[in-house]
């Protein structure tokens, strides 16, 4: 068992010009020490890197980096969690009131959280981010049982089905494995420490999922590649074997979602873009079986769009409703949801129906439904708001009858419960938001905030020549004895 200290194997992406075809050989495994720099302060952090090259000073500025507010609902309903910049607000739907969480040993998230999940069983709730702590609670107490430190800023997570491993992926494009097979509800685990298993060749990972059987790791980054990787049965020894790349998107990968497939053990997976674009793939052969243009669906391509950026309004979140025979997408600009019907004999999907929001200039960034109830929780939020007198927003609402045979009928339409209908009622907005009274305009700079921290983010920049070789001698991407 190799752990990631003074000797251990690891995987460094390797960054090879006009590369074309993602083979397994563009990751390589070094063996190497890994150490503390001698003075800290004068080399850069993760936040000055893009594209794994150094920035200049004054490109990047992380005390206003804007981050989107996320939502998570407990496999079976007993708790709803929301983050907002680096708070954790979680809400008791059984007993009807707000969670404390408490961590007596790293402390609470010092930074922007990036992901929260909660695990199969709902007995452990995972949250990590930009201060690079991966922080494992439990849900009976809510107090953190570890705290695992990243190299640099965490970017998405997931739980193995049998909660015996947490994958969390970083900015510099590295998936990692953290061991909880020595899990006890009534301990804390201590000292735990992750282990790199597969690297995406210096490209931010925007997303991570298990298939639903636990053979795959399916991982996703901005340079529009998903890659099928099959999880070894001993992980810390790395991920070695890729089954397949799903290749297609043309921009980045921003969301995945597995549809189950009724009678058998496979499952199609569904992902979504920054190229409006929402696709059905088999991940066991890395067939691209339906795409769907969601962006032109809804309206929201016009032929008279003047900035190229907003040609195509990128796919923020999808999931999956009624054992997979719905997904709900949320999108950049689109005040509402789109709601997908998928075929699965068929393997196609296609628009059903668009559902707006009209009472807020309410744009999702999150979306997660409800397994037992087909109810689908939304939210709108941000942190680091600079434009108007709140420095965040977090803003829930849920849509129910979304049962496959609502969408084909006419006089069961879904619709948007009431602030006063929604599970917990008014207390659990109170908690989850923070204020249950939020100003119109702070909704529009939210929106704008979310799409320009997305674009700033997964957009890669473009660079003249003798910028691009300044930053590449500047790099400082490996590791050196001391």
């Amino acid at each position: 068992m190799h752990f990631l200290t003074k000797e251990c194997w690891a995987f460094q992406p390797t960054c090879v010009p006009n590369m074309t075809d993602p083979t397994p050989s563009s990751v390589r495994a070094f063996k190497g020490p890994i150490s503390e720099p001698k003075n800290p302060k004068k080399l850069p952090c993760l936040s000055q890197m893009s594209d794994g090259i150094l920035m200049e000073e004054g490109e990047g500025n992380r005390e206003t980096e804007v981050a989107p507010a996320l939502l998570a609902v407990h496999p079976f309903d007993k708790f709803v969690a929301v983050s907002v910049g680096a708070e954790l607000r979680i809400f008791d739907l059984q007993g009807g009131y707000s969670v404390l969480v408490k961590d007596d040993s790293a402390g609470l998230h010092k930074d922007s959280i990036r992901a929260i999940r909660f695990s199969a069983h709902g007995k452990l709730l995972v949250s990590a981010g930009d201060d690079k702590l991966v922080k494992i609670w439990t849900t009976d107490s809510w107090c953190c049982t570890t705290t695992v430190y990243s190299e640099k800023r965490v970017s998405a997570v997931a739980i193995t089905n049998d909660s015996h491993f947490v994958c969390f992926a970083d900015k510099f494009g590295v998936v990692w494995v953290v061991d909880l097979t020595d899990y006890s509800e009534n301990q804390a685990l201590v000292n735990k420490k992750a282990v790199p298993i597969l690297a995406h060749y210096c490209s931010i990972i925007t997303t991570l999922e298990f298939s639903p059987d636990g053979r795959f790791l399916i991982s996703a980054d901005r340079d529009s590649k998903i890659r099928v990787t099959v999880f070894p049965k001993k992980p810390l020894v790395g991920a070695h074997e890729i089954q397949r790349f799903c290749l297609g998107h043309t921009e980045f990968v921003s969301c995945l979602a597995f549809v189950s497939i009724p009678d058998c053990h496979e499952a199609l997976l569904v992902s979504g873009s920054g190229d409006s674009t929402v696709r059905l793939w088999d991940v066991t052969d890395g067939t691209l079986l339906d795409t769907c243009e969601v962006g032109t669906e809804a309206g929201l391509l016009q032929s008279n769009v003047v900035r190229e950026e907003e040609s195509h309004p990128a796919v923020t979140d999808l999931c999956t409703i009624d054992g997979g025979n719905i997904v709900a997408v949320a999108i950049q600009s689109l005040q509402g949801i789109v709601l997908l019907s998928c075929n699965v004999s068929a393997r196609t999907f296609a628009v059903a129906k668009v559902v707006p929001i009209k009472e807020e200039m309410f744009v999702p960034t999150c979306l997660w439904s409800s397994r037992f109830t087909n109810l689908l929780w939304m939210i709108m939020g941000v942190s680091n708001l600079s434009s108007c007198d709140l420095s965040s927003l977090a803003r829930v609402k849920v849509i129910t009858g979304l049962g496959e045979s609502n969408l084909n009928s006419v006089d069961l339409e879904p619709k948007v419960l009431e602030d006063e209908a929604v599970p917990g009622g008014v207390k659990l907005l109170e908690t989850l938001q923070g204020s249950l009274v939020v100003e119109a305009k702070v909704f529009s700079a939210a929106a704008e905030a979310v799409k320009t921290a997305m674009r700033s983010l997964l957009i890669k920049k473009q660079y003249p020549t003798e910028k691009r070789e300044f930053r590449k001698r500047s790099r400082n991407d490996l590791k050196f004895k001391q």
